[in-house]
């Protein structure tokens, strides 16, 4: 079941129970996510080593899908980030499919670098490293893929209590890996033993956008994973919701936000490099590339460096899937050879579009609101030169007209949200 459409297509993951790479395969194939097309991407990646099925079941009595990954080739748990990187990326996969996979193995890889003071790309994989972990991680971001979903939201996320047993001896709860993948986010103990595992945290902390409550949501479907044991007083489940996101509620045209001053907030990496040898005039170029690219924001700051050096700060804002994409341009479009990184939460008012219209063109209007009422309503720039160009009128006057507009079809600060506002 392919749920695109018009809005934006989100899948709520509720974690309350704790989470864990199968758990939510299971969750996505209960939605509809075809099997067919999960191991067949699975395999692109892994050929010949697992095959996947799934069965009904039940948890503390509610009903559940279980995934179940086979083993069909011999396999050993130790296995490189760099092996993991090339097979997904060499594979024959949708785009957003890869680069899912690579960001969730790649926030796996961080974690274990730093947690074993070795660099990134010489990681060993033990657990997470074996074929039926990968298969969860490339399966869960081909059943998403499938489903169309666009955003991922999570809910705080349960992560147990007490002592594990791994390839590393007897170990805390929450194990090293979820402690780092989980910085930043809400996370609660949730009960006994490890509810979640560092292949389920990893996939929805990368892949999730916010965090909160169940998101004003058309829903369309929801779906239940199962995980392996059984758990005294609790089910032992992942739900996930699926839905399109509204922008308006059914009874006064509130706006959907996380939190009760509609605020969203969204977890990002921030990509900064101190530059001295770049000729001025590429970077305006370098900018754009990034913004092309993903990056939820890019800008300069001009520094002075030692020995009175003038240089500049490059700053780039990433989703958390974005990631590795913008690290490599930022090293291929410029002359720095490192880059350095930390998380930072963004809190950001819900924002949408309308049209107005300036002599026959249409120039977009970006609306940001707040608790039901508009806060800001502003022309986008980049319409306003392009009507301008095309009417060989003033770029200011073409501006001033589009205001106008803005404010002849209600879209003013204080104005009620209307219901057509398109994200």
């Amino acid at each position: 079941m392919e749920a695109r459409g018009q809005g934006s297509v989100v899948a709520w993951v509720d974690a309350s129970a704790g989470l864990a790479g199968d758990m939510l395969l299971g969750a996505l194939l209960d939605l509809g996510a075809e099997l067919e097309v999960v191991q067949g991407c699975v395999d692109a990646v892994i050929p010949d080593t697992v095959r996947i099925s799934v069965s009904e079941t039940t948890r503390a009595g509610l009903r559940a899908a279980k995934a179940h990954v086979e083993l069909v080739a011999s396999d050993q748990h130790h296995r490189s980030w760099a092996e993991i990187r090339d097979r997904i990326g060499g594979a024959e996969l949708p785009e957003r499919t890869r680069r899912r996979a690579l960001a969730a193995f790649e926030a796996l890889a961080r974690v274990e670098g730093a947690a074993h003071r070795v660099e990134v790309d010489d990681v060993e994989f033990h657990e997470v490293g074996s074929w039926d972990s990968i298969a969860d991680v490339v399966g869960v971001c081909a059943g998403l893929e499938d489903l169309g979903v666009d955003e991922v939201v999570v809910s705080p996320i349960a992560v147990g209590s007490g002592w594990v047993h791994g390839s590393h001896g007897r170990l805390p709860v929450p194990v090293p890996a979820v402690v780092g993948l989980a910085q930043g986010w809400q996370v609660e103990a949730g009960g006994e033993g490890e509810l979640a595992t560092p292949t389920g945290v990893s996939l929805v902390t990368t892949l999730a956008s916010e965090q909160g409550p169940l998101p004003g949501m058309h829903l369309l479907a929801a779906g239940v994973g199962a995980g392996t044991r059984e758990v005294e007083g609790q089910a032992n489940v992942v739900r996930v919701a699926l839905g399109v996101r509204t922008v308006t509620d059914e009874a006064a045209g509130s706006p959907v936000a996380t939190g009760a001053v509609g605020l969203m907030e969204r977890p990002m990496t921030l990509l900064e490099a101190n530059i001295d040898d770049l000729d001025p005039r590429v970077w305006p170029t370098v900018i754009q590339a990034l913004l092309d690219a993903g990056a939820a924001d890019a800008w300069l700051v001009p520094i002075l460096m030692k020995r009175g050096r003038p240089a500049h700060v490059l700053s780039v804002l990433a989703r958390h899937d974005e990631l590795a994409a913008l690290r490599d341009l930022v090293l291929s479009l410029t002359s720095t050879i490192g880059l350095r990184e930390s998380e930072v939460r963004r809190s950001e008012l819900p924002r949408g579009w309308a049209t107005v219209e300036v002599e026959g063109r249409e120039i977009g209007v970006k609306i940001a609101y707040r608790d039901g009422r508009i806060v800001q309503a502003t022309p986008e720039f980049r319409d306003v030169v392009a009507a301008a160009g095309a009417l060989g009128r003033p770029v200011r006057d073409v501006l001033d007209t589009a205001r106008a507009a803005a404010v002849a079809a209600g879209l003013v600060g204080g104005a009620e949200v209307r219901h057509d506002l398109k994200r």
